[in-house]
């Protein structure tokens, strides 16, 4: 990482334009003027929250109001909101900092967005250093990996999005395919069999844009033990698990085990759902809101989900796709307000049991997933105890490590890994073709 002691905050963030952050937002919020510096240390405030998911609004002026969720606060808490697109809240962030502007004072940053704060000093320069809060939980608490800068954790992730596997089970039963099946290699036969016999497909990949692409691929790749950055974002992506997980897509896309789809939330997977001709998918915990509920409301009680089949080469039981971290901005009025909101929301059993019920976000606290109030819940959708797979998911979770690079990455990676799923290039050369241009970026 680079000196960047004698460099200045503005001049630091003014220079982020060249580092591929963005600050196309600024005349749009140059009238906004500097926020007071002036602490407040009680009474009355409104934190400044940016967001880009209703859920988040609705969690966090739910919580303001939980009279037991803010017992003992210093504070009276109100929470102004601002709603914009996730790649907004980071370009108007930055370059309100840069204008010495009125920035948020609690900022969610969706993971895919949160590599533009990961040059070095940027996060520094911009957040409040996590690190004391959250050390007296130690290993309890989870996915802090991605919003973590030269060791030091800046964000505090909303959701555990655990990938599980969703299927349906009446035509599991119907066709014979076994619901506790123990890999991917044994359902990938069965795969094949319902794809030449009756046009069913038990999983999907994405074929469409680079980020849809990218998070397909990965989602399996974490799953087997690979990676793309290691914790000190050193690229780790030519390994034998990267050519063996795109093999294994490209091989069931092939046989018709998998299914090409654009996506997994267009019109096109819709229809593969309400048709019965995708079976089965491996996702994340809040597809069953977006995907499957969204979708297909009438197939209620015939959708179960399970951990996911383990590769045969080794891995783990379950993946993840997807967060949005919670910032806090530094050096302003409100900031140690924000944090102990923060903190309330976040790091207290009161608050994530609050966050599931008004939005359907998993705990970050491992613990949690033995809390019997969580435990007794059932899906009404799945039928059944959904935190028994959620509690079994986590005790195997892989982590997830990313750098600033990671948005490059994705971009020259997509068409590669398209090309092999197609068929068009071996996984091994996709996966060389992919670092080549990576390579190439990043020396620019």
């Amino acid at each position: 990482m680079a000196d960047l002691g004698s460099v200045s905050r503005r001049a630091l963030l003014r220079g982020g334009t060249g580092l591929g952050l963005g600050l196309l937002a600024a005349p749009a919020l140059a009238g906004c003027g500097p926020a007071s510096s002036t602490p407040v240390d009680s009474g009355p405030v409104d934190i400044s929250l940016w967001t880009h998911d209703p859920g988040y609004i609705t969690t966090f002026e739910t919580a303001v109001a939980e009279t037991a969720l803010m017992r003992g606060s210093r504070f009276d808490f109100g929470v102004d909101i601002t709603n914009a697109a996730p790649s907004d809240v980071v370009t108007r962030m930055i370059a309100q900092a840069v204008a010495d502007g009125d920035t948020p004072d609690l900022a969610g940053i969706v993971i895919d967005q949160f590599p533009r704060v990961m040059v070095p000093g940027i996060a520094e320069h911009l957040f409040t250093d996590l690190t004391e809060t959250v050390e007296p939980f130690g290993d309890d608490l989870l996915k802090l990996a991605p919003y973590t800068v030269d060791g030091v954790p800046y964000g505090l992730d909303s959701d555990n999005s655990i990938t599980v596997y969703y299927y349906r089970q009446d035509l599991f039963e119907e066709h014979g395919v076994p619901e506790d099946i123990e890999t991917w290699e044994e359902l990938a036969e069965h795969g094949e069999r319902l794809n030449v016999d009756s046009r069913i497909s038990l999983g999907m990949v994405a074929t469409g844009d680079n980020g849809s692409i990218v998070n397909g691929f990965l989602q399996f790749l974490l799953q087997r033990g690979g990676g793309v950055f290691d914790e000190h974002g050193e690229i780790m992506l030519q390994s034998a698990e990267a050519v063996e997980v795109l093999d294994f897509m490209a091989r069931g896309v092939s046989s018709g085990f998998l299914l090409a789809l654009p996506d997994p939330y267009g019109s096109a997977c819709a229809a593969a759902l309400k048709s019965g001709r995708l079976a089965a998918t491996a996702m994340p915990n809040w597809y069953n809101a977006y995907g499957l509920q969204a979708n297909v409301p009438d197939q209620a009680g015939r959708w179960r989900m399970r951990t996911l089949p383990r590769f045969s080469g080794g891995g783990h039981i379950a993946s993840t796709m997807g967060g949005t971290a919670f910032t806090v901005l530094k050096g302003k009025a409100r900031s140690t307000a924000a944090l102990e909101l923060l903190r309330r929301v976040y790091l207290t059993r009161e608050g994530q049991l609050l966050r599931y019920r008004s939005g359907g976000y998993l705990p970050t606290l491992r613990s949690l997933y033995e809390d019997p109030e969580l435990r007794s819940i059932e899906d009404e959708f799945l039928g059944q105890r959904v935190f028994d797979v959620y509690r079994r998911a986590t005790d195997d979770l892989p982590l997830f490590h990313q750098d600033a690079g990671m948005q490059i990455l994705t971009d020259v990676l997509g068409g590669p890994v398209l090309d092999a799923l197609k068929g068009r290039t071996s996984p091994a050369a996709a996966i060389e073709d992919g670092l080549s241009a990576y390579r190439q970026q990043v020396k620019r």
